[in-house]
């Protein structure tokens, strides 16, 4: 794929409201499809449409949610963090900035203290 082709599909992606959405609310904690669907008023369906592009283009990550009871389930994070378009002498220059989220809680410490610390105040 090359780069124009790639910028015209963010471009389509991010024209849609709806991934807008789960963008906006998938950058402030990770969420589930069903979290999503409520929260973003859509059916899930729509929700799971929207997060396979999305994830497409590395616009947003699936993780793991581990529950006690063993019933554990994907939860999606935003990874765009910004997209910037400039036009310049007759041509477009993008850009796509992605971070990765944190998988859990203290992931980032590097004393593991630390890290325990932050897992267990999250629990």
């Amino acid at each position: 794929m090359t780069e124009e082709s790639e910028l015209s599909e963010i471009l389509d992606i991010l024209s849609d409201e709806y991934a807008r959405d789960i963008l906006a609310a998938t950058s402030i904690k990770p969420m589930s499809a069903q979290q999503l669907a409520t929260q973003c008023e859509m059916s899930k369906p729509t929700v799971y449409r929207r997060v396979e592009q999305l994830q497409e283009y590395g616009l947003i990550e699936e993780q793991t949610k581990v529950q006690k009871s063993g019933n554990h389930y994907k939860v999606y994070a935003a990874t765009l963090s910004e997209f910037s378009l400039e036009l310049d002498v007759g041509s477009f220059e993008a850009s796509v900035t992605r971070t990765t989220p944190e998988a859990f809680p203290g992931q980032e410490e590097d004393d593991t203290a630390d890290r325990f610390k932050k897992m267990w105040e999250n629990l």
